[in-house]
């Protein structure tokens, strides 16, 4: 995975602390199984296994890799290293209190005072309860110890200066506490606290200011990422609008988001990409409740139109008909509406629609296939191959064109120069 910190690193300075929580008021020696398993709920849900877990590395030991790319750079400047967040009292937060587990959940700031990467979601984590802090906690500290020092950060100035990380905290890094909607559902509340907090879906799938920081005029409404395409190669990824626009959400029902949250699959789409981990390693786990929450406020939440650029010429839309009707109709079917447990409708999806095209682009070249770790369920969609050998750049562009101005979609055209980069 990527995280695009960006060249404006160099403003960055000191933040203040926030006031003690009540949490740091609980008794530690009164914890049960309860506290423990609910801890261990959270933890899972909100990927905090898989992102502190290494391939066949030992668990919450850390080391997991995130290139750091700023705004001008297509390609890594630097890697931040996931931290060992195991009870090891040397090497892992065995010898950290409850209170500075809070404060590096609500403030970003670590242990020893040091300010943390933001890839470390703490905006969104800051609005955790005092309950929820408690029972992760707890549920870390219960953990098999691992002594394991993580990669230390590979960083060029003046990324490595941590302490510069503070105006960015000031301006536009400071999360803040969730507020109970009285005049929404109980479920709405979960669904808007599991999607906004501990979820954090917003940091991947809200479009970012020059600050890099998320715009809270337009949370959810898509965003960008930098993740695996195939092992050792890292490209751009669009993460789709989650609001009910055209472009995003709007074809999907509540059921089709809770069960593809769940199993990865669902009658508008299947996981492949960055979302695998993401549901593989965190919202598998969720209860139905828990999922439907989710899917009710994604629901409710207004839709954020997404602007359309320049659509393809009829050149090029012939082009790409004839390629889809070649090498995609067999699947998808000239309607483009799919097949059952053959391919997902192409018709309303949120990734042939999106502003950016990045991941269209990607499932062409390299294909979709679903995590080994996901249920497969009746009904789900065969593994895509990938195209990359087959087609030329042209005919990708065009295919993709093609497919973001077919049955009444009207997004941007896609350029040969859009496919060479994600080459």
């Amino acid at each position: 995975m990527r995280l695009n910190i960006g060249l404006v690193l160099l403003l960055f300075g000191l933040v203040s602390c926030a006031e003690d929580a009540p949490v740091l008021e609980r008794d530690l020696r009164n914890v049960s199984e309860l506290d423990i398993e609910h801890g261990r709920y959270l933890a899972s849900v909100g990927n905090c296994v898989s992102c502190h877990t290494s391939k066949e590395g030992p668990a919450l030991g850390g080391g997991v890799s995130f290139a750091v790319t700023g705004g001008l750079f297509d390609s890594p400047i630097g890697h931040i290293y996931s931290s060992n967040i195991s009870p090891d009292s040397e090497t892992g937060i065995g010898a950290w209190t409850l209170g500075e587990f809070a404060r590096a959940l609500r403030e970003g700031v670590s242990r020893d005072g040091r300010h943390l990467y933001p890839v470390f979601p703490y905006t969104h984590f800051s609005s955790l309860t005092d309950r929820d802090i408690f029972a992760l906690f707890v549920f870390l500290r219960r953990s098999e110890p691992v002594r394991y020092e993580p990669p230390k950060n590979e960083l060029p100035f003046p990324l490595n200066v941590r302490s510069m990380l503070a105006l960015w905290k000031f301006f536009d890094g400071s999360g803040e506490p969730f507020e109970y909607d009285e005049w929404k559902s109980e479920a709405w509340n979960r669904g808007a606290y599991l999607t906004l907090g501990l979820g954090h879906c917003g940091a991947c799938h809200s479009p970012r200011n020059v600050m890099l920081a998320e715009r809270s005029s337009a949370r959810l409404s898509g965003g960008f990422l930098f993740d695996e395409v195939e092992p050792g190669k890292i490209r751009r990824w669009s993460a789709v609008n989650l609001t009910p626009a055209k472009a995003g959400l709007q074809s999907w029902s509540t059921n089709d988001i809770a069960n593809y949250l769940r199993t990865g699959h669902s009658s508008k789409a299947g996981s492949f990409g960055p979302m695998n981990k993401v549901i593989a390693g965190g919202t598998q786990n969720l209860t139905p409740e828990d999922a439907a929450a989710i899917a009710e406020f994604l629901k409710s939440l207004s839709p954020i139109e997404e602007k359309a650029g320049a659509p393809p010429s009829a050149g090029t839309r012939k082009i790409g008909s004839d390629v889809y009707e070649e090498y995609c109709s067999e699947c998808h079917k000239a309607s483009g509406r799919g097949a059952f447990m053959k391919a997902p409708p192409l018709v309303g999806s949120a990734i042939v629609q999106s502003a950016d095209s990045s991941s269209l682009i990607n499932v062409i070249l390299y294909g979709a296939h679903p995590d080994s770790r996901l249920p497969a369920p009746f009904g789900a969609w065969e593994s895509m191959k990938g195209f990359r050998q087959k087609l030329d750049d042209t005919q990708v562009a065009a295919l993709a064109s093609y497919l973001r101005a077919a049955w009444g979609h009207d997004a941007s055209s896609v350029e040969p120069e859009d496919v060479k980069r994600q080459r």
